[in-house]
């Protein structure tokens, strides 16, 4: 049943989450000790993120002090912060850094694109590699100091750098031989910046099923980015990582719909203009697009913005308590500067006899309610790229056919 729920505020967000969404998380309920969602917080990361160095120590893990990331994932997936303003936020900056992580939101991009033109597919792209875990997965960290370091960090924080996701990845799928898909909805459950797009296409890449050539992890990797961690390991003596897995032929299937061509750009990118059919008497924001300059949201600051916590979908999820906490954060910043409602229901029901402006999300999931909805007002995706109909085979194809 569909319930209007009061407004999280500023620094009570944990407790809101735990008496109103309690029964749809797992785990403690508690917040991310290092990301604050919400616009303010993103502004200051944004702030405060300096290019330089980035090309050489991205993909530093340990100590923390030797990290180059930005940290700003959390953000850009929630739509706190966009594509296009990292792009020119980073401008000036030394041209192998600024080239770097301009790589890095290209393949967020290319990430977005493959997961909307092939309508969320989850199948292996273009080589089969097993999807559902067919062996337990009870300790398949064992020891490992390495790994105990990713699980703390990923179950803790809700966020790892990418290199120590490939590190995951590999040892799950590629070492162990867990079902990838597994693996996935493990990261989806506790990572601030999970996205089906950008987490799907990675695990993908990581165990192969993209290239046929997976993406080994051993010992010389953690000693060459986290060095120290090694020499606390108990199995110190006997690593079971020190060298490569043994290389398999991962067998070729027919490439999921969408990814050799686009039949319909147009449909995958949504419209390039604001569609308006009447005049709207609310925003309906979603989890794609929470920041103030959400195109809807920038052109209605008189109008209400409604945020429906999907209980449905929630309940199959069930995602760590972090998760919700950020965008309850982020729903308490924005309510410090205009109306914001916040329900916890079907968002078809929550509003259906409401006239609608919102903003086009390139995931299958608002295509659905909205065409349920029927919004009087869709305003465009603010994209990198917007999508053409070229290969997105590869991301080098992709970023041919694009111009990029």
């Amino acid at each position: 049943m569909d319930a209007s729920l009061p407004t999280p505020t500023a620094g009570a967000e944990t407790a809101w989450v735990a008496e109103h969404l309690a029964d749809l998380v797992i785990g403690p309920i508690a917040a991310s000790p290092s990301i604050r969602g919400g616009q303010t917080a993103a502004d200051r990361a944004v702030e405060a993120f300096d290019v330089t160095g980035y090309a050489n120590r991205r993909n530093e893990v340990y100590p923390r002090s030797r990290r180059g990331a930005s940290r700003l994932s959390p953000y850009i997936r929630y739509g706190l912060v966009s594509l296009q303003h990292m792009w020119k936020a980073v401008a000036g900056g030394p041209h192998a850094d600024v080239a770097k992580f301009r790589d890095e939101l290209l393949w967020q991009e290319y990430a977005r694109h493959l997961y909307a033109r092939t309508d969320g597919a989850s199948t292996s792209l273009r080589h089969y590699v097993p999807e559902r875990t067919t062996a337990p997965a009870a300790d398949w960290v064992g020891e490992m100091a390495c790994l105990k370091l990713v699980l703390d960090e990923l179950t803790d924080d809700g966020w790892l750098v990418n290199q120590t996701r490939m590190w995951f990845a590999s040892h799950w799928s590629v070492r162990m031989g867990l079902g990838w898909r597994d693996g996935e909805d493990l990261f989806f459950t506790h990572l601030l910046d999970g996205s089906r797009a950008a987490n799907r296409l990675g695990w993908q890449w990581t165990v192969g099923a993209g290239t046929g050539r997976p993406y080994g992890f051993a010992h010389g990797q953690v000693e060459k980015r986290a060095p120290g961690v090694c020499g606390g390991c108990p199995l110190r003596q006997q690593c079971p990582i020190q060298s490569y897995p043994a290389e398999s032929d991962l067998p070729s299937v027919d490439p999921v719909a969408g990814l050799r061509s686009d039949p319909s750009p147009e449909a995958t990118a949504g419209p390039s203009v604001t569609q308006v059919f009447s005049t709207p008497d609310a925003v309906w924001l979603t989890a794609e697009s929470l920041g103030d300059d959400d195109p809807a949201l920038a052109a209605h600051p008189e109008l209400p913005a409604v945020f429906i916590f999907d209980e449905a979908l929630l309940a199959r999820l069930h995602l760590s308590a972090k998760r919700l906490i950020f965008i309850a954060e982020c729903l308490a910043d924005l309510a410090e500067r205009r109306e914001v409602q916040v329900w916890r229901g079907d968002p078809t029901s929550v509003l259906a006899s409401a006239n609608i402006a919102t903003t086009f999300a390139p995931v299958p999931g608002w295509k659905r309610r909205s065409a349920i909805i029927a919004p009087v007002e869709i305003h465009p995706w603010p994209w990198l790229v917007r999508p053409q109909g070229g290969s997105a085979t590869s991301f080098t194809a992709w970023r041919k056919s694009s111009g990029r």
